[in-house]
């Protein structure tokens, strides 16, 4: 008798390389975590895509592989659209914690910037 693996265990290679990076300390214990709970999230999500196909369901996967992986802006992008929220809110009496807020991405934002 065989023994059945769980759909939702990574492939042996995946597993491999995670110990593997992790043994010649090529990556910290927090990014191969990261790293082993988006595989497990993106897994998830093409199995549902997958079930999803089913002609008689009627249902774009499209659409919701979109609204469950965003893409993502770069902290550049989003310091951008923060500093016009905040140039916004300035003359207004809503200058409140949201701005506070998009002036922690600013601040980060610049501080990733190299110092020319």
């Amino acid at each position: 008798m065989t023994e059945q693996l769980h759909p939702m265990v990574p492939p042996n290679i995946l597993l491999n390389n995670w110990e593997s990076d992790w043994f010649a300390e090529r990556q910290n214990v927090d990014v191969l975590l990261i790293e082993a709970y988006q595989a497990g999230a993106d897994a998830e999500l093409e199995s549902c895509c997958e079930w999803l196909q089913d002609p008689d369901l009627n249902v774009d996967t499209y659409k919701l592989r979109a609204a469950r992986r965003p893409s993502l802006q770069n902290l550049k992008a989003q310091a951008l659209q923060e500093l016009d929220k905040v140039d916004m809110l300035w003359a207004t009496e809503e200058f409140g914690q949201d701005t506070l807020n998009s002036l922690d991405t600013i601040r980060k934002a610049l501080e990733a910037l190299p110092d020319d």
